[in-house]
């Protein structure tokens, strides 16, 4: 279970009633594994009236070891969904890697270099301190 914050530890954990799912693993154990996630009533019966939905989860090997991907498949049953599935895998793995270069970048763009700006523009190699560290 996720809660959104820490303030929510104390917070009661509800669930939507409305928004129940039953779910199944499909696999090929070789190139991944589907999810297939069956929209039910909270008495358990199946809810015709919304679409079951089909989550893919593979893993590509990185320098820190697997890292798993999710993506959702387009399909109206499994055999379309299984016949997608290459496809998906391929798009989820090309938006990670995107998500994974936007968060390097951010993570460089957000190095503090001591001196280098601050308190009015004082800091830097013009300014006072020539880019030491001071304590108070």
């Amino acid at each position: 279970m996720a809660l959104s914050s820490p303030d929510d530890r104390g917070s009661e954990a509800k669930m939507d009633a409305d928004n129940l799912y039953r779910e199944e693993i499909v696999t090929d154990r070789k190139v991944g594994t589907l999810r297939m996630m069956t929209p039910i009533k909270s008495d358990g019966t199946a809810d015709t009236a919304r679409p079951t939905l089909y989550i893919g989860e593979a893993q590509i090997m990185t320098q820190a070891g697997p890292l798993p991907i999710n993506f959702e498949i387009e399909g109206k049953n499994l055999a379309e969904v299984v016949a997608n599935f290459g496809e998906a895998a391929k798009e989820g793995v090309e938006r990670t890697v995107r998500e994974l270069q936007e968060l390097r970048r951010q993570q460089q763009s957000s190095i503090v270099v001591p001196g280098a700006g601050g308190m009015g523009g004082m800091g830097g190699l013009g300014g006072m301190g020539g880019g030491k560290l001071q304590l108070p």
